[in-house]
């Protein structure tokens, strides 16, 4: 009989905050300039609102070192984190595999995600509405 493997145990102390419900939104963390460590902060507020987080892979590259032996390969994956509505996050890692680069990159690009001023493309009307 073991519990939920997957239930997320704070190492920080925002993280001990979050889980507490003592932050109340990603907005008190910006207002505050405070490092986020913990990617599991940015889901536990996504998770309780009708938002989600998109993430889309930008680019996936191919980057070799030169060894004794010949050439080294590994993959550089970008990814693009946000949420449709003023916040985005990118990560970069580079992994052996393509699968475990895309998986740390998201992880990467959720502790990155900030909000985005918004501004105006072509036209003048309306609300900003464009990044």
């Amino acid at each position: 009989g073991d519990k939920k493997e997957d239930q997320w145990h704070p190492i920080t102390k925002l993280g001990r905050l979050v889980k507490d419900k003592r932050v109340k939104s990603l907005e008190d963390i910006y207002t505050h300039s405070l490092p986020i460590k913990e990617h599991q902060i940015v889901d536990f507020f996504y998770e309780k609102t009708e938002k989600s987080l998109k993430d889309e892979v930008m680019k996936i590259m191919p980057v070799q070192k030169q060894t004794s032996a010949g050439q080294r390969t590994r993959f550089k994956a970008f990814i693009v984190v946000g949420d449709c509505d003023g916040h985005l996050g990118l990560g970069v890692k580079c992994s052996k595999e393509v699968a475990t680069a895309i998986r740390s990159a998201i992880i990467l690009a959720k502790l990155s995600i900030i909000p985005i001023r918004r501004g105006y493309w072509g036209t003048k009307l309306g609300n900003p509405h464009t990044v």
